[in-house]
């Protein structure tokens, strides 16, 4: 029983945005991997679930979706990537959400984003904010081990399919995805690459060349064939940064969830999650940033490149 205390204890502190000690960051994400890596590459999910886009790091932010989407475990909840780098709270983020994981299994899912890797986070902020709470690098390697046992995408009901990106001009069919090796890095190119960095591109059909460097853009041929051959009716993904909170593309065969009001703390937007009921009922609620007076500031200034 003292395990789940420890957890609740842990859950309480990170809640108020304390960092748990580096040992404890150990244990968990030992926890952790035992969890994730019975999980296959296309998680299985049943409504009714809460869908999120985007956090990167923005705590009280996540604070305010909690708010807003009901506590874990009430809501089940799943989180389509994207925890960390250019928030200020990256570590406490990302641990609150594994720390739910390990406590509740069944009531949240947290599937993998393009900053959920080694190589993102030592250029977008995770990394100095590891060593800068905790004196080395031990923790940020624990969390980004952990990353790489996360599933690359979920299915809901066996009709929605959430992925952080996109589409893949390599995969065709589920089947495809559950052949992936996921326990590796982000590779720079090919199906898993994909995934985590395609985009939907209103204007064209077909493949294009991504300005992000990675993924593709896809066309809305591209989805509707993928949803036909799939038999599933919706693409879920977040990624883009939406300043409505969520957006349909392609005739309402793929959509954006984007979960990080007033994004790098000046971009201005909304946020949004979207509630599935059990019969995939959908119920978009939009919330705005944390008020002021909630935040606590950051323990240091980001350097002015930091957002580029």
């Amino acid at each position: 029983m003292s395990g789940h205390q420890d957890l609740d204890r842990q859950i309480e502190m990170l809640r108020n945005c304390e960092p748990i000690s580096e040992s404890e960051v150990k244990a968990l994400c030992a926890k952790a991997r035992e969890i994730l890596v019975e999980e296959g590459n296309v998680q299985r999910i049943d409504s009714p679930v809460t869908i999120c886009g985007d956090i990167h790091g923005q705590f009280y932010d996540l604070k305010e979706l909690f708010k807003k989407g009901g506590d874990v475990p009430e809501t089940n909840y799943l989180f389509m990537g994207d925890f960390v780098d250019r928030g200020y709270y990256s570590v406490e983020t990302f641990l609150l959400l594994l720390a739910y994981k390990v406590r509740y299994p069944d009531r949240i899912t947290l599937i993998r984003g393009n900053h959920e890797s080694r190589q993102i986070t030592q250029v977008y902020g995770f990394y100095d904010e590891c060593v800068r709470k905790y004196g080395g690098v031990n923790v940020w390697r624990y969390c980004t081990e952990i990353f790489d046992y996360l599933s690359l995408a979920a299915l809901i009901d066996g009709k929605i399919f959430c992925v952080h990106g996109g589409l893949s001009p390599s995969i065709q069919s589920l089947d495809q995805i559950r052949m992936i090796d996921r326990k590796q890095e982000v590779p720079h190119d090919g199906p898993m690459c994909d995934l985590l960095w395609s985009d939907p591109e209103d204007t064209n059909e077909g493949w294009g060349i991504s300005p992000r460097g990675a993924g593709y853009l896809f066309g809305s041929d591209v989805a509707q064939q993928f949803n036909d051959s799939n038999n599933i009716s919706l693409i879920c993904r977040a990624h883009q940064l939406v300043m409505e909170g969520y957006k349909w593309h392609f005739n309402e065969t793929v959509l954006t969830v984007w979960s990080a009001p007033n994004y790098c703390y000046r971009c201005g937007n909304v946020a949004a999650i979207l509630e599935l009921s059990d019969s995939l009922v959908r119920n978009f609620i939009i919330f705005e940033a944390a008020p002021h007076d909630l935040r606590t500031g950051p323990t240091k200034k980001p350097q002015p490149e930091y957002f580029l």
